[in-house]
């Protein structure tokens, strides 16, 4: 996990599915999604934000905590989608970037999002460790997180 993989609107590309994919090049295995390499390597400001934001469009900020509208109406909204969906905060980890330090972020995220069984980071999108359990993606290409699979180590 690198500081080049957390995208200007918090999120921590590098639990992405998209990114995973890229990453593992599932669709070899008979998958078809989209890849990411990351807002950031990309060349890009944010996926997210960039269109509702000319600070990130025009690189202005780094961070959207950097922002005198921080958190704004679009940020609220995907932040309560991702909270609700992926059990993923980006208003908090901005926060967090904010008062801890960037380093100390990402050694909190390594463990929030390991995978006990392989190392492997899980995926923010549907809780798998696409390492381990990638069977249960393919007999469900649409599944998403269920109560078996949050034990609370990654809430």
């Amino acid at each position: 996990m690198e500081e080049v993989h957390i995208a200007p609107c918090g999120m921590n590309c590098s639990v992405c599915i998209a990114y995973q994919f890229q990453q593992n090049e599932l669709n070899k295995l008979g998958f078809k999604r989209a890849y990411c390499l990351g807002c950031i390597t990309r060349g890009e400001n944010c996926k997210h934000m960039k269109d509702s934001c000319e600070l990130l469009k025009e690189g202005k900020v780094r961070f959207c905590y950097e922002c005198d509208s921080f958190p704004c109406k679009r940020l609220k909204s995907l932040d309560k989608r991702y909270r609700s969906k992926y059990h993923l905060s980006m208003i908090d980890n901005l926060k967090l970037i904010q008062e801890m330090g960037m380093d100390a972020f990402l050694e909190k995220e390594k463990i929030k999002w390991s995978c006990p069984k392989c190392g492997s980071y899980i995926c923010c999108h549907n809780g798998l460790c696409l390492n381990c359990e990638l069977d249960v993606l393919r007999k469900n290409k649409r599944y998403r997180w269920n109560k078996e699979n949050t034990d609370g180590k990654v809430e």
